[in-house]
């Protein structure tokens, strides 16, 4: 394994490390400096309250160690190809970090060097989740447990903690097949995976899942819960309503049968102490065509919360009726407070890819600022297509991104892209868009925010001491039109609206911003321009950049964040978005990073770093790098 470690003095060993980990009693509980879930915790606010490092002493951080996670024994890529990309963030729990690895396999480190104390291999064609684990402390009688789905497999895989070996008791092996019959409508060969890490609750495992896109029919986007014991299920929650259940009069006819999409492709969210999951859910099939099911399609397109432990119903929060632009909760809910009137108010906050942040009590589900039915276009030149006539559109906090293109919004910031940009326009006659347009059959218009986002998948963090809620978000925007395909249903043809790439983007910047929303008061704290386009002259960079993976909050006051396709990591002050550190990686750190504490008393800021992802970066890179101060 090739690795680079540049720390020298750490008091503890990794054989020490591995001793602790092998005498651990269950249940294991995360301490106060670990990161034990993709959030954090399973409430999502991905902070911590670690301090070591602030903002008078981050400029001094740095690199101490590297893991490679391509070994000279896995293939090289083919002739053309390039590595593949990753977008994982590692857990941290006692001294021990857990990685899964874009070849196959998922390892366990020394979080102070980056030794490797285990490795587990995945069955055949299967591949650990693209962002991330879950980790279960066990219980009296079963040992902590590593937990994850597949790709392409659809596997879900329950490791011992302490020896990746698979876990005693739990389906066959460790392993449970997820495409199972009352997921898979009847369909063997469509897709059903896992791309993000599940959620944990006592001794259950919540499922998120991915479906297909298209064609209609498919696998169903259900949320199962399993027992993390013995891996039988225990609950499931059908997100769209059958016959002669509430809701169903939603779906028009027979549209909602065997209906794929409705799922939580990214993450949820779990309120441990209220016993409640909060369920971010997507577009239906096909995301930007819905003349084949008239009505308000629920629960597409909602935050559905649910009894964790049961699966029954409690409330749901539609963001977009009728979803025709794949505006859908692609984000994970954070959970936080909202201090109104001398009270705190639990509250749970949420994004769609218009860069819409709805706060909500955590309870009721009632918006705790005013959201507005506003009227949108209705006029669709697509066959049978019924656009709805309001969306819900937040007074407070206000829209984070660009809402619409008008064609004097070209970009100027160089003769280049300004001729490039133009010309397109020009020759594919693309009309200008506001906001909740409907798409149109064989013209292009100008599409923004993009199916994209906005906010990308990884969201927002809260910091619970200042109050805010920091996200970073994109201005970009595709160029899309509806054609009609074989079966006589239409499709989206797109492309980023943008010269080279992306290397500058057709409308005017900012391209890419990092916001703080005050959410005692639902106004925007600072917001800065976010990653610089290193091509332009000095003095033009500061653009902001497209981006995605998310940032990290400390008790100390500071925001971590890789996300942009500069190749930066970055240092911000909370409270001001002022930059202080950033340092320059080989590949950008599309993926979340994590801050902890090892056994060695040190703090320890981590991210991978491959480059790759949808935003078209240079792709490549194989590296989770770790940082702390000398």
């Amino acid at each position: 394994m090739k690795k680079s470690v540049l720390a020298a003095g750490l008091f503890l060993s990794a054989s020490a490390v591995w001793l602790c980990a092998s005498a651990w009693a269950a249940p294991v509980l995360p301490g106060p400096g670990d990161w034990a879930a993709y959030g954090q915790n399973e409430g999502g606010v991905r902070f911590s309250t670690l301090s070591q490092i602030t903002p008078a002493n981050v400029s001094g951080l740095k690199l101490v160690w590297t893991y490679h996670m391509h070994t000279a024994s896995d293939p090289a890529p083919a002739a053309g190809k390039v590595l593949p990309w990753s977008e994982q963030t590692p857990l941290v729990v006692h001294g021990v970090m857990y990685l899964g690895v874009p070849y196959g396999r998922v390892v366990a480190l020394d979080a102070d060097s980056g030794k490797e104390l285990w490795t587990y291999t995945l069955p055949a064609d299967n591949q650990p989740p693209t962002r991330g684990l879950a980790y279960w402390p066990g219980d009296k009688t079963h040992d902590p447990r590593i937990v994850f789905g597949t790709t392409e497999g659809g596997l879900l895989i329950a490791l011992d903690a302490k020896t990746g070996t698979p876990a005693n008791g739990f389906g066959v092996k460790g392993i449970v097949k997820l495409r199972t019959p009352d997921v898979m409508n009847g369909f063997e060969d469509v897709t059903y995976d896992l791309v993000a890490p599940p959620s944990i609750y006592k001794n259950l495992v919540i499922l998120n899942s991915r479906v297909q896109e298209a064609p209609v029919k498919g696998a169903s986007g259900d949320v199962r819960a399993f027992d993390l014991r013995t891996g039988k299920r225990v609950w499931i929650f059908h997100t769209i309503p059958g016959p002669g259940k509430k809701f169903h009069d939603t779906w028009e006819g027979d549209s909602w049968e065997m209906r794929s999409g409705v799922n939580i492709w990214n993450m949820l969210t779990v309120d441990e102490k209220r016993g409640i999951a909060y369920l971010p859910l997507g577009a239906p099939t096909i995301d930007r065509y819905g003349a084949d099911r008239h009505g308000a399609n629920l629960f597409s397109d909602s935050l559905v919360a649910v009894n964790a432990a049961t699966g029954k119903y409690l409330w749901h929060f539609q963001v977009t009726h009728h979803d025709i632009w794949d505006y859908d909760l692609h984000t994970p809910p954070t959970l936080l407070e909202v201090k109104r009137d001398g009270k705190t108010i639990p509250a749970v906050a949420v994004m769609n890819k218009m860069a819409f942040l709805f706060i909500l009590d955590r309870v009721t589900g009632k918006p705790l600022y005013e959201v507005k039915e506003e009227k949108v276009p209705t006029e669709s030149n697509v066959p049978g297509e019924q656009p709805w006539p309001t969306q819900p559109v937040p007074v407070k906090p206000p829209a984070l991104t660009r809402q619409s293109f008008a064609l004097d919004e070209v970009n100027t910031v160089t003769p280049e892209a300004h001729d490039f940009c133009q010309a397109w326009i020009d020759r594919d006659h693309i009309q200008p868009s506001v906001r909740y347009q409907p798409l149109k059959a064989d013209q292009y218009t100008v599409n923004i925010p993009a199916a994209q986002g906005g906010p990308e998948w990884a969201g927002g963090a809260f910091d619970p001491q200042r109050g805010l809620y920091v996200v970073n978000t994109n201005d970009m925007g595709y160029v899309i039109r509806m054609v009609k395909r074989p079966d006589g249903a239409y499709g989206p043809q797109n492309k980023h609206f943008a010269l080279d790439g992306n290397a500058q983007l057709c409308q005017q910047p900012p391209w890419g911003d990092l916001t703080a929303i005050d959410v005692n008061t639902g106004d925007i704290a600072w917001r800065h321009n976010f990653g610089i386009t290193e091509s332009l002259p000095q003095g033009q960079q500061d653009t902001g950049r497209p981006n995605t993976g998310g940032p990290i909050l400390t008790a100390s006051g500071l925001i971590f964040i890789g996300a942009t396709d500069d190749t930066r990591f970055r240092a911000f002050d909370t409270m001001t978005g002022k930059q202080l550190w950033e340092t320059k990686l080989d590949y950008a750190g599309h993926a979340t990073p994590i801050t902890y504490q090892g056994n060695s008393g040190k703090q320890y800021v981590a991210i991978v770093a491959t480059g790759g992802t949808t935003i078209g970066s240079k792709s490549g890179g194989d590296s989770l790098v770790v940082y702390a101060l000398p």
